[in-house]
């Protein structure tokens, strides 16, 4: 009925601990730091309900992108984490969900695919904010972008980044 909560329950149970935070929370209060001259922040959100507060992202092409994800909620990052990966025009989106479902050992970021990506953050869990910035592809066009956690693309937690 819930597969995702399914797989999070086996993930769960076959790590008997948590993996301690590597990024550290974000205030809820607290005002971005001054963007470096020439870099535009993009504020993501990632739920519970796995789906990102944004579905879609227009930037310039060359611009200097920096995507900032938060994620809400309350349940432990072992069991529902999520990241921002950004994928070529062409790439298999499906293809690479699927892969990532796979790389527990690498963040779901897999490394069979990784010319597919463009860029990506690191995994974070309830409270914990990630980023990463890029310089936007020269080419026009979708660029597909997605939560490669284990059934979270599959939920609907994915996107486009629009560059025109």
């Amino acid at each position: 009925m819930y597969p995702h909560l399914v797989l999070s329950l086996v993930l769960a149970a076959a790590s008997t601990q948590a993996t301690p935070a590597t990024q550290k929370p974000a205030a809820e209060t607290a005002k971005p730091a001054a963007a470096a001259k020439g870099v535009r922040t993009v504020e993501i959100a990632g739920s519970e309900d796995m789906k990102y507060s944004l579905a879609t992202i227009t930037a310039k092409p060359g611009e200097q992108l920096r995507v900032r994800l938060t994620v809400k909620g309350a349940m432990p990052k072992i069991a529902m984490a999520h990241n921002f990966v950004l994928l070529t025009k062409g790439a298999k989106v499906v293809d690479f969900a699927t892969a990532a479902m796979n790389a527990r050992a690498t963040d779901f970021i897999p490394a069979e695919k990784k010319a597919d990506i463009l860029a990506h953050t690191a995994l974070a869990g309830a409270g914990e904010t990630v980023e990463v910035t890029f310089k936007v592809p020269a080419a026009a066009g979708e660029y597909p972008y997605l939560c490669s956690f284990p059934g979270h693309f599959q939920a609907g937690m994915k996107g486009s980044l629009i560059v025109k």
